[in-house]
């Protein structure tokens, strides 16, 4: 099974997908600010749903933006740490396709390699307050 995670916009998404591209299962919560303190669980919760382990993954694909800079740059860091921690192959998906383009990614993605995020724009980084 291959995990599939998009944390672009304030509603995260994850699927579950077999071995022959198709959806198993979907997850979809309205994680918003919240989506730091929940994309970890959340993650166990489904898989647990699902009587699978992360450990019987065979990849991972993210959607990789644009969208929420926060959103991606979180998104994209447990992905990358869950493949790092299990040696699972990683790719990114884009497009209105996404999850069939990480499919086709993920065919040469390799353990040890990881995705990063893609950004619209540069982050708004307001001043400290004095």
């Amino acid at each position: 099974m291959i995990l599939a995670l998009r944390t672009d916009k304030p509603e995260a998404e994850l699927y579950l997908i077999d071995s022959s591209g198709h959806e198993v299962s979907k997850h979809a919560w309205e994680a918003h600010r919240q989506l730091a303190a929940t994309l970890v669980e959340t993650i166990q919760a489904f898989l647990q749903d699902n009587d699978l382990e992360a450990s019987k993954l065979t990849g991972l694909i993210i959607f990789p933006g644009a969208g929420s800079f926060t959103g991606l740059r979180i998104g994209t860091t447990v992905a990358n740490a869950l493949a790092y921690s299990h040696l699972l192959p990683i790719a990114s998906g884009e497009g209105e396709e996404w999850i069939a383009d990480g499919l086709t990614r993920l065919q040469d993605a390799q353990s040890g390699q990881y995705v990063i995020p893609k950004y619209d724009k540069e982050p708004n980084i307001t001043k400290p307050k004095a």
